[in-house]
Formats: C-alpha cells, sequence, structure tokens
C-alpha cells in the first residue's frame, strides 16, 4: 500500500518504522535517524561490528520506500572501476561500450566501506556529494533519489583502513545499531534468521514520493533563535579546549538539515531545540577531534560537553 493523499506526515513515517521493525527489533529510533538522514538528502554510516543488523536494516529500508537497491561488499582488492563501471570493448559493435557499475542505482550499500583502500573509497566522493561520476572521460548522472548507506568496522578490526576525513565529512550522520535489548534479543532468538522477513516487507512509498517529501523539508520553519543556537552550538567548538578544530559551516547546514527533517518526522512544520539536541551528536560525533588526543570524543562524554551551549 503506497501513500495516501490524505495520510499526514508523523503517521507515515511512523508506518515506516513499524515495518522495518518487523525485521529490525528494538531499533526504532535508528531506523528514525536512518529516515531522517535519507530525507534530509544525506548519506548514512553506520559503525559497529559484524552481525548487529546493519544490512538487513539497509535492505529493510530500501524495500520499504521502494526504491532500487544495490550493494557492494568492500575488499582489500576492489578497484574504483569496480564501483563506477568501465568501458568494455564489443566486438559486435566494434566499440567501447560503458558498463554501468553498481553506483548507478537509488540505495547502494558500501558494505563494510574501510576494508577498501582509500583509493577505492574516494571513488564515492563525487557521487556522494555531487550525485554524478565521471568515468572514461565522461560525466554521468546518478538516479534520483541517491542514498548511500556505508557500512563500517570497529578501526580496531584487522584489516582495516581510516576512512579519511573528506570522506567521512560527506556522511550526514553516523549511527551505531548496538546490541539489541533483552527482549527485542529474546524475539530474534524466537524468530530465528530474520532474512526471510524481507520478502514480506511491502513498500510504503516510491521513488517520486520520496523526492517529493525531501524537497518539503526546506519548508520546516526555523526561527530565528534557533538559528542563532546552531550558531552557538558551531562557535562553541571552535572555541572550547576539548575540540582539536571546530564545526565547519557546512557542518551547521547539516545540523539544519537533520533538525528539519527530524521535526517533518514528527509531523511539525517548525523547528524546536529539541530536534538540534535529538540529531546534534549523530551530526557531528564524526567531524570532531578530542584537543588531548586527537581521537573522536566517545558519545556519552560529547553530549555531556555539548550541555555547556545554553538553550534558547
Amino acid at each position: 500500500m503506497l501513500l495516501s493523499k490524505t495520510q499526514d506526515t508523523e503517521s507515515l513515517f511512523s508506518e515506516i518504522v513499524d515495518r522495518v521493525s518487523h525485521v529490525i527489533y528494538g531499533k526504532k529510533r535508528e531506523i528514525r535517524l536512518a529516515l531522517t538522514c535519507l530525507f534530509a538528502g544525506g548519506h548514512l554510516l553506520i559503525e559497529d561490528r559484524p552481525g548487529i543488523g546493519k544490512t538487513t536494516m539497509a535492505k529493510a529500508l530500501s524495500r520499504c520506500l521502494g526504491l532500487e537497491f544495490s550493494r557492494v561488499q568492500f575488499t582489500s582488492d576492489l578497484l574504483p572501476a569496480d564501483i563506477l563501471g568501465s568501458a568494455v570493448f564489443e566486438q559486435q559493435a566494434a566499440q567501447f561500450v560503458f558498463h554501468e557499475g553498481p553506483v548507478f542505482t537509488q540505495v547502494l550499500l558500501a558494505d563494510e566501506i574501510n576494508r577498501a583502500t582509500p583509493r577505492t573509497q574516494s571513488a564515492l566522493l563525487e557521487a556522494m556529494e555531487e550525485l554524478q561520476v565521471t568515468t572514461e572521460g565522461k560525466t554521468r548522472p546518478l538516479p534520483s533519489p541517491f542514498f548511500v548507506i556505508a557500512t563500517l568496522n570497529p578501526i580496531e578490526q584487522a584489516g582495516t583502513f581510516a576512512l579519511p576525513e573528506s570522506q567521512l565529512d560527506r556522511f550526514l550522520l553516523r549511527i551505531s545499531m548496538g546490541y539489541p535489548g533483552r527482549q527485542a534479543e529474546k524475539m530474534l532468538l524466537r524468530a530465528g534468521e530474520t532474512q526471510h522477513l524481507l520478502a514480506e516487507v511491502s513498500p510504503v512509498l516510491n521513488a517520486e514520493e520520496v523526492s517529493r517529501i525531501r524537497g518539503e523539508v526546506q519548508s520546516v520553519h526555523m526561527s530565528d533563535p534557533l538559528l542563532d543556537y546552531i550558531q552557538d552550538i558551531l562557535e562553541f567548538t571552535r572555541t572550547s579546549s576539548h575540540f582539536h578544530t571546530g564545526l565547519s559551516p557546512r557542518a551547521g547546514l547539516a545540523i539544519l538539515r537533520a533538525a528539519r527533517t527530524w521535526a517533518m518526522i514528527g509531523g511539525r512544520k517548525h523547528g524546536m531545540p529539541e530536534d538540534v539536541q535529538a540529531v546534534l551528536p549523530y551530526v557531528i560525533g564524526h567531524r570532531l577531534r578530542s584537543a588531548d588526543t586527537f581521537r573522536e570524543l566517545g558519545f556519552d562524554r560529547l553530549v555531556a560537553v555539548m550541555r555547556d551551549v545554553p538553550v534558547p
């Protein structure tokens, strides 16, 4: 059943979250954050250990939104052409013909992205920023909407490469799935493998409706005091002794987009400080480094530090 014209935004997103929750147990907040990222026009980075449900959630979301899905397993021997595509000489046509790579889709799952070399990782930079691919001397647009969900293994695991800052900055949100709660895990143990449940996830939207809702995000009103609050957050990171380098103006725009979308998913046409606070750790956590160790601040410490910024 696709979106009804009379269905309000809040109930629509509740339905999407409920359908995905039939496959991923006990992770409604993470699903809502993933939807926020997609409808804000960004890309999502999911960092966690294998076996937590990252790939399953990506597949369930694409099915629920009626979007074309492709998956690339990143490995150390993966080449840029394996993602973007390449020209192959076809003898019958007596010419080179470009064969599109898996990046030409609407939802691209870059699975274990940090197992590929930095050169291969960077093949996604243009696609994520400009929604196009330049290869074989020609620029080709990507399908719309285009959304990258990348999964990331903890850097201490063997065979991983750190993502460069320029790559990290292309991701609007970074989330972690975490272990399921006891009740959710019991449901999982009772149900067994959930892969068969993916086939039962029916679309709520289609590509045209996803694009339309994306366009409506900009209409969510953000008052001047709320914009001042975002500016105060940016200024705090630039002057605080906690951080090595402060947030960029692009990070400020990312906070704004995510907060607007979080408000829209909640059924409101205006933003509130609570919307900013809800998305803030997931937008800025991978963009900041500790002044002392040049490492990322843990989630709890980051939340505690940002409480020093007065709320309007």
